[in-house]
């Protein structure tokens, strides 16, 4: 027998949390930089949490972990189509770390602590001060973007180095048995210490070989992390036109990454504002939406993420995916037993469902897609699985 069923027809058990059942695809971010440059304030307008922004260094000691809603136009789409009581979006989490000084890797600060701290997030927020304030006191005395980015990643990768170092000396002793595992893990590190040494960041190393990528990802190195950078504005600068973004573009440029211009302090007052209220501020500002919806945008596809969703008249879903996954493995992200009992996945687009109303117009029409167990999913999906257990 086998069963069709939306995630909402299920009665999951009472401690279930349909974002705890997916650990093993389980993303996030975490927001980093110098001390007084904006982070906790940034994390507070993101995630609501209210937590301590005191201008001073060291004022965050425990890293802060939030989740914040990934905004989507699609949800409503889907909704105008689909009639429902609840929209749930998808949700990013993001971890606030304490500021890093100069000299992090040697244990100035908290440093050992905070490095530690960025070693478990997937991918790096980092927030670079980019306004000109006197009383906000700058841990370097001025305001530098190029300078403040330099710092940072020196000290990851001096943190790198020290951590490639120490793993070269044990699996060299481990390779002298034969340990295959112990060979190819000599060879990454191999390659990962060269480019330390040069004063680069290994996340621009991509293995081929499965066999390779494994060791490399088990050295979990920061600089092996995805990095966004987060330009920490003035209210008289909100798209990022002054000197010091455009100073933080360029050198965002050069290695392949991206910009997205936030003022923390705004963005704070906004997401203190009830709707209309909100709204009206912005259209005074002349912007269609908070800029932290950009950035958290950015964030989930910096992460490799994508969304599919499961709609009906309880309940329209964005669930969490890594590109590349399976239906099998979208399906696991509901419930494993969706998983484990996996049989096929009926799928359209959220286009479909613009161009022809509803699921059953699409089903007349043919666009209705069946799809089994190697099919890739796509980035707006809209899903029913079915399954027997």
């Amino acid at each position: 027998m086998w069963i069709k069923i939306r995630p909402f027809d299920i009665k999951l058990p009472t401690t279930a949390n349909p974002y705890l059942l997916r650990e093993n695809l389980a993303m996030e971010a975490g927001i980093v930089g110098l001390p007084n440059v904006g982070k906790s304030t940034l994390f507070n307008a993101l995630t609501a949490a209210g937590i301590a922004s005191e201008n001073y260094p060291f004022c965050t000691i425990e890293p802060n972990v939030g989740a914040v809603a990934v905004p989507d136009s699609r949800l409503a789409r889907i909704e105008s189509h689909i009639p429902t009581e609840k929209i749930v979006p998808a949700v990013l989490k993001l971890v606030d770390i304490a500021g890093i000084v100069r000299g992090a890797s040697e244990g100035e600060g908290l440093g050992n602590q905070f490095l530690s701290h960025i070693r478990a997030v997937d991918a790096i927020l980092h927030v670079v001060r980019c306004f000109e304030e006197a009383d906000v006191i700058h841990v370097e005395g001025s305001v530098d973007p190029i300078r403040d980015v330099e710092t940072i990643d020196t000290e990851l990768m001096l943190a790198d180095l020290q951590s490639v170092e120490s793993m070269t000396d044990r699996a060299t002793r481990t390779a002298r048995t034969g340990d295959k595992d112990a060979k190819l893990r000599l060879e990454v590190l191999a390659e990962c210490q060269k480019l330390l040494a040069e004063g680069k960041p290994v996340r621009g190393l991509v293995y081929e070989e499965a066999n390779l990528a494994k060791a490399f990802k088990e050295l979990q190195l920061l600089t092996a992390k995805q990095v966004l950078y987060v330009a920490n504005v003035d209210e008289d600068d909100v798209a990022g036109t002054g000197k010091h973004v455009q100073a933080l573009r360029e050198r965002s440029a050069a290695e392949g990454g991206a910009v997205v211009p936030v003022c923390a302090r705004l963005e704070a007052e906004l997401s203190e504002l009830d709707e209309a209220e909100r709204t009206e501020m912005l259209d005074s500002l002349g912007l269609s939406e908070p800029a932290l919806a950009s950035l958290a945008r950015a964030a989930y596809e910096l992460l490799g993420l994508q969304s599919f969703f499961t709609a009906g008249e309880k309940e329209i879903r964005a669930w969490t995916i890594p590109a590349g996954a399976t239906a099998p493995q979208a399906a696991g992200v509901i419930h494993t037993d969706f998983e484990r009992g996996f049989i096929r996945c009926e799928t359209y687009s959220v286009d479909d469902l613009d161009q022809f109303k509803s699921e059953k117009a699409i089903r007349d029409a043919g666009k209705m897609r069946v799809e089994g167990k190697g099919y890739v999913m796509r980035d707006s999906d809209v899903c029913h699985f079915l399954f027997n257990v």
